[in-house]
């Protein structure tokens, strides 16, 4: 596939809920509409952003109908797939049934069992092998337990041309993103996992970014990015860059989504600030805050 089409701001959606905690149908779709009207490049569904872990397969399934219905081929959607068990990934994979639709899966290295890169190299070279649309990699140490190192990354890139795309690199380690930019064969995206780190990265060669903070200003944010990939517009976008800077620590203060939630109903009373346990929303200081920090 044209890789391109995954370049820029991404959005890593929400799931919005109502007061008794079903999914907010008529609150998505404003949102959806919102995302892609405001200049979104393309939209992130079922991430962990959007609660997944708490999503029944069920309510997955109306909410890949749903979103797919909804943005009816106006930007790409990448779809969430991943977990800790590769046997029951390539089932969920072979049961999406409009797979065809999206643009990827995203698919973060297994948590909680900890594998070796060896173990990684083979859970996603099994699921790139059984995946019918492209793969793109998710790594993100601090919620997987593990790093997935240069050497893997790349072995993967090299060895699934058109079927490995990217990497989703939330490391936090720049020295990595940089290595990995430096090695990666053509057309593989880097792509930062965090916000705050976005530009930076996009400085020494990344691609984009899966964003949190662009569910609430997508306009902005889309316009930050495309300014970095830019080289002439670089400065411009370092402007943009330090008007969000509250925001990339608040957001994330008292866990994500409770964050982008809070400043969601702040912008959009309609989008209530509803988590599932284990998450609950932020602290009253941090709400507070993050009121004073609207733009």
């Amino acid at each position: 596939m044209e890789t391109d089409r995954l370049r820029g701001m991404g959005v890593a959606m929400t799931t919005p809920f109502n007061n008794d905690e079903t999914i907010d149908y008529d609150t998505l779709d404003f949102h959806i509409d919102y995302l892609i009207d405001s200049g979104a490049d393309y939209i992130v569904a079922l991430g962990t952003t959007a609660e997944t872990p708490t999503l029944s397969r069920d309510e997955k399934k109306e909410l890949e109908k749903r979103i797919l219905d909804r943005v009816a081929g106006r930007i790409p959607v990448v779809v969430g797939i991943g977990g800790n068990n590769t046997r029951a990934i390539i089932e969920e994979i072979a049961s999406t049934e409009r797979i065809g639709e999206f643009a990827a899966i995203l698919s973060v290295v297994p948590y909680y069992n900890k594998p070796t890169q060896e173990g990684m190299y083979r859970h996603f070279a099994a699921i790139a092998k059984a995946c019918p649309i492209p793969v793109i990699l998710y790594n993100i140490p601090g919620r997987s337990g593990v790093n997935m190192e240069v050497d893997t990354i790349i072995r993967l890139a090299r060895e699934f041309p058109g079927k490995v795309i990217g990497v989703k690199e939330a490391s936090g380690n720049m020295d990595q993103a940089a290595l990995i930019i430096t090695r990666r064969p053509n057309g593989f995206l880097v792509l930062s996992g965090d916000d705050s780190l976005a530009h930076t990265m996009i400085g020494k060669g990344g691609d984009g970014v899966i964003s949190v903070l662009g569910n609430a200003y997508p306009r902005q944010f889309t316009e930050m990015i495309h300014q970095s990939l830019d080289p002439e517009r670089h400065g411009e976008a370092t402007v943009l860059h330090q008007r969000f800077s509250a925001f990339y620590s608040l957001l994330f203060k008292d866990g994500n989504p409770s964050g982008i939630k809070c400043l969601l109903h702040h912008m959009f009373p309609r989008y209530n600030e509803v988590l599932r346990l284990p998450l609950v929303p932020v602290t009253d200081s941090t709400r507070a805050r993050m009121k004073q920090e609207l733009l």
